[in-house]
């Protein structure tokens, strides 16, 4: 696995969290490496300069697409378009291209309308990536699979020697989470997903979420089934849910490697795709 990819992540966390506006960085103009991420429930726009190395970035949650699927295209459009401005306002110079990414298995037609949001909001779609092979651009996984939980499904890629030999997804994610919690508490969907990434909260509900992280335990276990995997690695913001990686781990009883923050390795590596 990358050396360098606490550091990485250490940095992603740190530009995301900032709420002031960086030195202006004009001389990095048509330098730079731009990924957006349309996810269940977080779109991620990050911005990386030559060396691969984070230097602008926004996350923000918004349902705008449900399984890999755009639901809203004038919301995604409006959303990533201010996302965009707000970053050039840091950068001090316009962002005109961009990667994103797609759920492996998702139809063409949807893959395109990914790439359409993008254009909408004014950014040239240069590359379009599944999304455990983009995490895996970070990650530089050798043979083991790449898990991507994201809000609304589990993406699968299993490398060997470095290639990809399958890919798969199914829906369950985040949005599953919080469903249950919503169910069992007898509360709104909104409220929720507040309590879901309440810090305070999650011990208490981990026992009501459990089923449903097993749930991504047994989809994992039917595709990797075939293959030899010996360490799976998660990414995807539904896995920094404390527990998910050793709920995962007892139900397939292969080795299971979480890094840092795993909101943010998929978007890195779609802002790698990004030439």
């Amino acid at each position: 696995m990358n050396p360098n990819l606490s550091t990485l992540l250490t940095r992603t966390d740190a530009i995301m969290a900032s709420a002031h506006d960086a030195a202006p960085l004009a001389d990095l103009r048509n330098k730079v490496h731009v990924g957006v991420d349309l996810g269940t429930a977080y779109t991620v726009l990050v911005v990386l300069d030559e060396n691969h190395q984070p230097i602008a970035g926004e996350y923000r949650f918004a349902q705008v697409t449900r399984d890999g699927l755009v639901v809203d295209f004038v919301g995604a459009v409006d959303l990533l378009r201010g996302m965009k401005a707000r970053v050039e306002q840091k950068l001090g110079f316009e962002l005109t291209s961009a990667a994103s990414a797609y759920p492996p298995g998702v139809p063409l037609a949807e893959v395109r309308a990914t790439a359409n949001v993008l254009y909408g909001a004014g950014l040239e779609c240069t590359g379009l990536i599944d999304e455990p092979t983009a995490a895996n651009n970070v990650l530089q996984v050798t043979d083991g699979a790449v898990v991507d939980v994201g809000g609304g499904t589990t993406g699968i890629a299993i490398f060997k020697d470095g290639h990809v030999v399958y890919t798969a997804d199914e829906p369950t994610g985040g949005t599953h989470f919080s469903l249950v919690i919503a169910g069992s508490l007898d509360i709104p969907f909104e409220q929720a997903e507040a309590l879901k990434i309440d810090p305070r909260e999650q011990t208490r509900l981990f026992p009501v979420i459990r089923p449903v992280m097993e749930k991504v335990g047994s989809i994992i276990n039917r595709h990797i089934s075939g293959h030899k995997v010996e360490h799976i690695y998660l990414v995807g913001g539904t896995c920094a849910y404390p527990g998910m990686d050793q709920v995962v781990q007892e139900m397939t009883g292969i080795e299971t490697i979480l890094p840092g923050n795993p909101l943010f390795v998929t978007p890195l590596g779609i802002a790698m795709h990004n030439q």
